[in-house]
């Protein structure tokens, strides 16, 4: 049940500050800063791998350390962002941000780089949940929060994308350092504009003592989750460490749900995930995020290694990706998201996105880039695009404005935690398949020429069985959002009967969840 009372940074009203629309800039640029970076140092990693004389076993791990900061310490990061003040934690971690990649273009050896890549992570952990909430604490009217989020989420699905065109195009005519040496100017704009133009509401600050216990346990949980599926990719499902990082993931993370439900100032509230609505979006993103994933991998490997493509040509054939989630997300997303409640949004986004991924399961070594790839990028990123908006509003609507930044934080986790299940869970998919292959096909392949093309065919018929389960998982995120998301439309407040906490906001009152 939910209860409507008066914000306490409802006068004046938010939406009476002219400068938020300049605040979403600097929000926005962050948030692309952050996103990018999870793609843009993928195409630079061999060049990188080979300056700085890092072997194959551990190349891994310049990904990795990243995943496993960023990931492990988004609830922190959110509740810090509570608890500090959302835009003091937005700016240091963007100068910490700035710092860290300044201390990985500069890196001279593998231990340089992996603590900057572990730096990343971890001021990337704190300034992604503050900028997601200063978006639902500035923006409360239903209209103008459809126009933000609107824009946000058009960063927040197309930024790998971009990342891939920038990397491509950093490493083949400069040099991979500057795939880390970006980030400055974006991070000090960031900085300084957030600064000098971000007006915080008042009020809404969570006072509460940090829970210490909730930080450990839910920190070293979601450190393990990712680590393992990190390993598993590389070493495995049925290897002793996987399976013992996985138990381990269990056991923490149950423990962490535990203390929660116990202790009288959670790290992570429960009612901010046990809400209907939102635990409906953390689970369809996180779901559509593992074939979001997968697809960037397969695809970036079938461009480059089948077809041939150089970096940044790959780069750029993203492109109709990324028009689509513009295309999906500013205009069909933010012209509906207050006529229609977001179900009738997510679902219908996520199918069409599974479409998308349906024609590209029809991959073959001479499949056509504007007859085949093209549509089917168009499609997935329209579809997605339409989904990630009023996904990412609504995983903040309705929540008790102390907690905003936990609450972004959860869209963050599922977000990271998704990336991870899907790089490794696809690719081993991909990988079992084209092993399969090749050894049916191998006794026809009795020349130099005719291996090769077998190699090509094996990794394409992968591709495209991996890409059968991204479809599948599509059409469950699409069935989540349909069934298990109830709210009415934003602008009209109704909500199903059963529905246990998202309500209307307008300029003055926002939807409180009763403790």
């Amino acid at each position: 049940m939910s209860e409507t009372v008066r914000s306490a940074h409802s006068s004046p009203p938010a939406q009476a500050d002219p400068s938020r629309w300049k605040a979403l800039v600097f929000i926005a640029l962050a948030q692309l800063m952050v996103v990018l970076d999870a793609t843009i140092v993928n195409i630079a990693l061999p060049s990188a791998q080979q300056d700085l004389g890092i072997s194959d076993g551990n190349r891994q791990w310049v990904i990795t350390a990243y995943a496993l900061a960023f990931g492990g310490l988004l609830l922190f990061g959110g509740r810090v962002a509570d608890l500090w003040g959302r835009k003091r934690t937005f700016v240091v971690g963007l100068i910490g941000f700035a710092a860290a990649s300044a201390l990985g273009g500069a890196a001279t050896g593998e231990a340089m780089m992996l603590g900057a890549r572990a730096l990343q992570g971890a001021f990337g952990a704190l300034l992604a949940p503050a900028a997601l909430s200063l978006l639902a604490v500035m923006f409360t009217d239903a209209k103008e929060r459809a126009k933000a989020f609107g824009i946000y989420g058009a960063i927040a699905g197309g930024g790998g994308a971009v990342g891939l065109i920038l990397g491509g195009f950093l490493t083949e005519y400069l040099n991979w350092r500057w795939t880390f040496f970006v980030n400055i100017p974006f991070a000090v704009v960031a900085a300084l504009g957030a600064y000098f133009v971000i007006r915080e509401p008042a009020g809404g600050r969570n006072r509460a003592p940090l829970d210490v216990p909730g930080v450990v346990l839910s920190t070293l949980g979601l450190v393990s989750l990712v680590y393992g599926f990190t390993r598993a990719e590389s070493d495995g499902w049925s290897d002793p460490t996987t399976i013992g990082l996985f138990v381990g993931a269990v056991l923490l993370l149950a423990a962490f749900a535990l203390v929660e439900s116990r202790v009288k100032s959670p790290l992570l509230p429960l009612r901010v995930v046990t809400d209907r609505n939102r635990g409906g979006v953390y689970l369809s993103l996180g779901l559509a995020v593992i074939a979001m994933f997968g697809l960037f991998l397969f695809l970036t490997y079938y461009l480059q290694v089948v077809k041939g493509y150089s970096p940044v040509k790959t780069g750029f054939a993203f492109l109709p990706m990324i028009a689509g989630m513009i295309t999906g997300s500013t205009q069909i997303g933010t012209r509906l998201m207050t006529r229609v409640p977001p179900r009738f949004l997510m679902g219908p986004g996520f199918l069409t996105a599974a479409l998308g991924m349906l024609l590209l399961t029809q991959l073959e070594i001479g499949s056509s880039y504007a007859g085949l790839i093209l549509p089917a990028q168009l499609l997935l990123g329209l579809g997605m695009g339409t989904a990630f908006m009023p996904a990412m509003s609504l995983a903040t609507h309705g929540v008790d404005p102390r907690d905003a930044g936990v609450a972004s934080a959860m869209v963050n986790t599922s977000q990271q935690v998704g990336g991870a299940i899907g790089t490794a869970l696809l690719n081993t998919i991909a990988a079992s398949a084209t092993t399969a292959y090749l050894v049916d096909h191998a006794a026809g392949a009795t020349t130099p020429a005719a291996q090769k093309l077998l190699q090509l065919q094996g990794m394409v018929e992968g591709y495209s069985a991996a890409i059968w389960w991204a479809v599948g998982i599509l059409a469950v995120s699409a069935v989540i959002a349909l069934t298990l998301i109830n709210t009415g439309k934003p602008d009209t407040g109704a909500v199903a009967a059963s529905g246990s906490g998202a309500g209307a906001e307008d300029e003055v009152k926002i939807p409180v969840i009763a403790h």
